[in-house]
């Protein structure tokens, strides 16, 4: 007689899992979640005494193949953080805080310990981002996925004030661009950086230009800018946000120019981080190639108007911003 378990789906471990989880699971949970974990639905009550007419703000997303290194290097609890902070990053630059988060974890053996590793990065990014990780899903799937290998997403919700949405609406020729450093690639171009790079080498190669070995570099978390940009919200001068994806500066950019305008970046006026000329030299790839894949040590880009530049970047200036550019 065939069973569940039989067939490659283990409900025993599931349960183990959800076992580790929960204290993890509830460490985010704040005076708004009302339910405890394991209801068909999370339970946010929608109080906003702060906001006059709060708007949702909702993004989904994923790691990419960025979880190939984390399966590569046997270091499962970053890639969860890179995906909240991703997450939140997004609703950032329409000018929304962060409210809670949902997570799915699928994979074709589920192993307790991985997922636990796992999920308690996307633990550790909610709390440092204050944001309620109220639900999630674990699927185990055979033969839907190669041993030892799992895929992540993740939606999350957040509000703003309708009146302080930011869209690029006013953004007009002569503000400036002012750009946050990346901690590395994030969450994006890791699909041409494995082709350049896994072929030559190890990821536990060590490259003194790097500080590190391959994949500790290539693993770094994926930051917020949650804690940096927030007090410059509230001053009310930034006018656009960026956040630097797939797509490079210029492809997420352009994402909220109003018609009529365009990006002149001072591509000299910061120094590109030593992973991306390491993938560029290993891969003889041009600079418009790069331009195009990746953030090049530019994770965020703030557009203000030019009369506010000194402001903004004293504001900030523990974060070593940098002005990169403006709109013509």
């Amino acid at each position: 007689m065939k069973t569940y378990k039989d067939s490659g789906v283990d409900i025993e471990a599931g349960d183990e899992t959800i076992r580790r989880i929960k204290p993890l699971v509830k460490s985010t949970f704040n005076k708004n979640v009302l339910a405890d974990i394991g209801l068909f639905g999370g339970f946010y009550q929608a109080d906003f005494p702060d906001y006059e007419h709060p708007v949702l703000v909702a993004s989904t997303d994923g790691v990419g193949t960025k979880l190939k290194i984390a399966f590569m290097s046997g270091v499962h609890n970053t890639v969860g953080q890179c995906l909240v902070n991703h997450c939140v990053n997004d609703i950032l630059s329409c000018g929304a805080k962060p409210l809670f988060f949902l997570d799915y974890f699928a994979t074709g053996k589920l192993k307790p310990d991985v997922a636990e590793q796992v999920i308690s990065g996307f633990v550790i990014a909610c709390r440092e981002n204050g944001c309620a990780l109220i639900g999630g899903e674990t699927a185990e799937m055979p033969s839907m996925y190669q041993e030892g290998e799992y895929d992540v997403s993740g939606t999350i919700i957040g509000v703003v004030e309708k009146n302080k949405i930011v869209n690029g609406k006013n953004i007009k020729p002569g503000d400036v661009l002012i750009g946050l450093p990346s901690t590395g690639l994030h969450t994006n171009g890791y699909s041409l950086a494995r082709a350049v790079l896994l072929g030559k080498y190890p990821v536990t190669q060590h490259f003194d230009e790097l500080g590190c070995t391959l994949g500790d570099c290539l693993l770094k978390v994926h930051r917020s800018y949650l804690h940096i940009v927030s007090p410059l919200l509230d001053t009310g001068l930034i006018k656009g946000i960026s956040h630097i994806t797939g797509g490079g500066i210029i492809g997420n950019t352009k994402r909220i120019l109003p018609e009529g305008t365009s990006l002149d970046i001072d591509w000299n006026s910061w120094e590109t981080l030593p992973i991306f000329n390491l993938i560029q030299k290993e891969g003889n790839i041009s600079d418009d190639e790069m331009r195009l894949t990746f953030n090049l040590g530019i994770g965020m880009l703030l557009v203000v108007d030019k009369s506010n530049v000194d402001k903004i970047l004293s504001l900030c200036a523990n974060e070593k911003p940098l002005v990169i550019g403006r709109i013509k």
